[in-house]
């Protein structure tokens, strides 16, 4: 059942998703910085299994688990911040607006008059 807006009864309703956005943000920035920790462990993870294969390995594999690093600290946050964002969404603000007459409103809430 697609929500209808409580003031005028329109059925043409969007979501502004402000919550989600900021705190997806928020979360992929933190993870990354926290992944910082992640890359310089993966770098040096990577450079010694890497050494196995000579000098050139160590490199490669530095590198590579650096990159690895920091890309499951930006998942990681992202993901964390993208479902909190989602809760302050539905349960904080008025996550809907309607497109017919502007109004903002979340599904448990009456028009004010």
């Amino acid at each position: 059942m697609s929500p209808q807006c409580p003031l005028c009864q329109s059925i043409r309703v969007g979501k502004n998703n402000y919550g989600k956005k900021s705190a997806g943000v928020v979360g992929t920035s933190a993870g990354i910085v926290g992944g910082f920790t992640a890359v310089t462990s993966g770098a040096r993870t990577g450079a010694s299994i890497g050494l196995i294969a000579g000098p050139a390995g160590g490199t490669v594999g530095g590198i590579g688990g650096a990159i690895i690093g920091g890309l499951l600290g930006g998942v990681t946050g992202a993901t964390a911040g993208v479902t909190l964002g989602r809760v302050i969404d539905d349960k904080i603000l008025d996550n809907y607006k309607c497109l017919d007459c502007g109004f903002s409103f979340s599904l448990d809430s009456e028009p004010e008059n």
